[in-house]
């Protein structure tokens, strides 16, 4: 009796360890997207500067320059959440409000939240 409570309860570990696999999205390095438009420039899952980082640097803080701007993935990691993280800059090689180069981005709740939208050739 204690071998078949056993392995019932071994066999359901297994199954819930597969099942609970994250999926890995399909964005990679190179993928290009547009900068969405969102209301009162609450971009909450692409990790802007805050204003007073962008004065200190000499940059000014304008969201409109950057609403439909394309953006180009430079590297993705996980976070310690599980989380995937990338990296973006702008594609015509200017700086976001003239002072950073790269932000980071958790890329697939911004695609969700319509912060990012991918472009026609991507997945």
């Amino acid at each position: 009796m204690k071998n078949y409570i056993f392995s019932s309860v071994f066999a359901f570990l297994i199954s819930a360890f597969s099942y609970s696999q994250d999926s890995s999205s399909t964005y990679k390095i190179g993928d290009v997207f547009e900068i969405g438009i969102v209301s009162n420039n609450n971009y909450k899952h692409i990790n802007f500067p805050r204003a007073n980082f962008i004065i200190k640097k000499g940059g000014i803080v304008n969201y409109d320059n950057i609403k439909g701007s394309k953006v180009v993935i430079t590297s993705i990691e996980k976070n310690k959440n599980g989380k995937q993280v990338a990296t973006i800059k702008l594609t015509d090689s200017r700086k976001f409000f003239n002072s950073h180069k790269y932000v980071t981005v958790n890329i697939d709740e911004a695609i969700e939240n319509k912060e990012l939208h991918p472009l026609a050739n991507n997945p």
